[in-house]
């Protein structure tokens, strides 16, 4: 059963040849916590006989400092490795394990149980083939268990092992083995989970995991590596789904080359073959298949290859090449399901980087359809996102991208979305269809554009960002600068909170996730007006970076200037014109900024105007020299 094999001794070179081309299985262990994931990885490694004497010897002297099992070896030491997790007794980090048996290799990872790592399991669960859900016997299905299956029907993983492990802990009673058994088919029948063999086990005792052992003569069975080694894994499933293969890098080592790099994510390809390059929709043909060893008469999925084509047109890292008789689609629009992975929750309306394969592009949540209550599976309305939650979304791009749906080409459908502050990722989501208006709505050309309508007006279009808590003057020292841009004869308008709110955004609270959509939409506001060769003065806290981000890269670079009215909060508070200020002290005013909710000050604004220093007059007369300088004006 062993990786251990005879060969080993008498013929090196045909066990290595037979090693190489044996069938190789990834799969998952998941779970809730404490189900004795890590142990039951750690005893096939033992049982496996891949462990070194210095391996042993190590696990034995850790079990006795942190093992959970009295005088006996405690397996899970052999996958828990952070010094955390050992003195915890839990999986945190993701853990790759390597074995083989005569028959299969396999890569197994062990993801953490702790509702906070969810993230984690899915990373783990992204690549598996096949997954091993734990169950402990004594507490049956748990909200963990089911929100981990959930996520497993989601990624679309084919072959699912339910092990109902520590039978040891309930005298290894058949009748909790049925009942648990029951519970499970009945939640997977409503997930569409089908592939599913149960096992009972004991990880620690070894029963059922290599072999059957006698406390369970009534499971009839096959062990875990027995299933393990036999399960069928379709490699040809991905070589059989239309040709895609995202660009990772242009290859241009001289005049004469120029070759397309990247993993090809499904199909095959050969020389001759008409391929189509999305999103821009260019037609071509393949030349030739390059790889370090020599050319390729056919690539398929899974391969990492340099293809030439036949026509010089411009392709650059993201784009996608398709097979011509089905490209990848293209959209700018989705509706997906959303894993959120992050402490902060998800505000609709706030731009995140997303990564889809290769492609790189800003993104924003602009609708919560609902979110999906994993243990009963009901539509719940929910107007953010909280960590571990899971959603049906509309997601809307800056651009169009090439994409699958993630059930026919999970490398083209898959993606994850990165917060542009601090660089974390946050969640993780598949693609299900692009929304109709994504391909009936088209950007209309027009013959006055930006340029001929600024120079009617003899300036630079630009928008001047005040930020800065309640009371700091933001709206003081705007009226200022525009009353000087005005007497100058620039053509100006100021976008002031307080009259926006009477308006446009009358239908927005004081929420986080209400300021977030409060910004955005005064953001394109604001892009409009630059559009129209306006200066473009707006007075609103606007007290998160991303959001003040965001509505800087609506425009061009040098179009956008972030003034901080930095005032300290004592003096604000002791000014409180409108009196809010006394309101949120008393409680009267929910999430007011400075008092019960957050202002990330700028950390690199254009310009830096501290009001206990300079009265307002002086801070617009710097406003309008920063424009001098800046050469928006005259």
């Amino acid at each position: 059963m062993a990786h251990q094999s005879g060969l080993i001794e008498s013929d090196i070179e045909q066990y290595l040849k037979a090693h190489e081309h044996k069938g190789l299985l990834r799969f998952i262990t998941c779970g809730s916590v404490d189900d004795g994931k890590s142990t039951l990885i750690g005893r096939l490694l033992f049982e496996s006989k891949l462990l070194f004497e210095d391996q042993l010897a190590a696990i034995e002297a850790d079990s006795k400092k942190y093992g959970t099992q009295g005088s006996e070896m405690d397996f899970a030491l052999l996958v828990d490795g952070l010094a955390a997790e050992r003195e915890q007794g839990i999986t945190i980090d993701v853990a790759y394990r390597f074995f083989s048996t005569d028959k299969r290799k396999f890569i197994v990872a062990d993801t953490p149980g702790h509702e906070q790592y969810t993230r984690n399991m899915v990373t783990g669960a992204s690549t598996a083939d096949a997954a091993i859900l734990m169950v402990d016997a004594r507490y049956g299905i748990l909200t963990q268990t089911r929100r981990h299956s959930f996520l497993m029907s989601l990624i679309g993983i084919r072959h699912l092992v339910v092990a109902i492990n520590k039978m040891d802990l309930v005298d290894y009673a058949r009748e909790r083995f049925e009942a648990i058994v029951e519970e499970y088919r009945e939640f997977a029948r409503q997930l569409g989970l089908t592939d599913i063999t149960f096992i009972p086990m004991s990880a620690l005792k070894g029963d059922n995991v290599i072999e059957h052992g006698h406390h369970m003569p009534w499971y009839h069975g096959p062990t875990l590596m027995a299933y393990l080694e036999t399960v069928a894994v379709d490699d040809q499933r991905h070589q059989q789904a239309p040709f895609r293969l995202p660009v990772q890098w242009v290859n241009r080592p001289d005049l004469d080359f120029r070759g397309f790099a990247g993993h090809i994510a499904s199909g095959r390809v050969r020389p001759g073959d008409a391929i189509r390059v999305q999103p821009s929709g260019k037609a071509s043909t393949v030349s030739r298949i390059y790889t370090f060893d020599g050319d390729l008469d056919e690539a398929v999925a899974g391969q990492s290859v340099t293809l030439l084509l036949d026509d010089e047109i411009d392709i650059s890292r993201g784009d996608v090449i398709s097979g011509a008789d089905s490209p990848a689609q293209t959209a700018d629009q989705f509706e997906t399901t959303l894993v959120w992975m992050h402490d902060e929750p998800l505000l609709p309306g706030r731009p995140y980087q997303m990564k889809l394969g290769t492609q790189n592009v800003t993104a924003t949540v602009s609708d919560i359809k609902y979110q999906i209550n994993v243990n009963t599976l009901e539509h719940a309305a929910a107007k953010q996102l909280e960590l571990n939650g899971i959603a049906v979304c509309t997601l809307s791009l800056s651009r169009p991208v090439a994409f699958d749906p993630y059930r026919e080409v999970p490398d083209t459908g898959g993606f994850i979305l990165i917060d542009r502050m601090t660089h974390n990722t946050v969640g993780a989501g598949m693609l299900h269809f692009a929304l109709r208006r994504s391909q009936n709505i088209h950007r209309q050309p027009v013959d006055v554009d930006k340029p001929a309508r600024a120079l009617a007006k003899g300036q630079k279009p630009a928008v001047l960002w005040f930020t800065g808590l309640s009371g700091a003057g933001k709206s003081t020292i705007a009226n200022l600068v525009e009353k000087k841009l005005h007497a100058g004869g620039r053509h100006t308008y100021l976008l002031d909170g307080d009259n926006v709110r009477h308006g446009l955004n009358r239908d927005l609270g004081f929420t986080n996730a209400d300021r977030v959509e409060n910004i955005r939409r005064v953001g394109e506001v604001a892009k409009l007006m630059v559009d129209a060769g306006l200066i473009v003065l707006t007075a609103f806290i606007s007290p998160f970076r991303s959001e003040r981000q965001m509505a800087s890269d609506l425009v061009e670079a040098d179009e956008f200037l972030e003034i901080f009215i930095d005032t300290p909060l004592d003096v604000a508070e002791d000014r409180d014109p409108k009196g809010l200020y006394k309101k949120a002290r008393r409680g009267e005013l929910k999430n007011f900024t400075g008092i019960d909710s957050a202002y990330e000050a700028p950390e690199a604004p254009d310009l830096h105007i501290r009001t206990t220093e300079m009265s307002s007059d002086e801070a617009a007369e710097a406003i309008i020299n920063l424009l001098r300088e800046r050469r928006l004006i005259d």
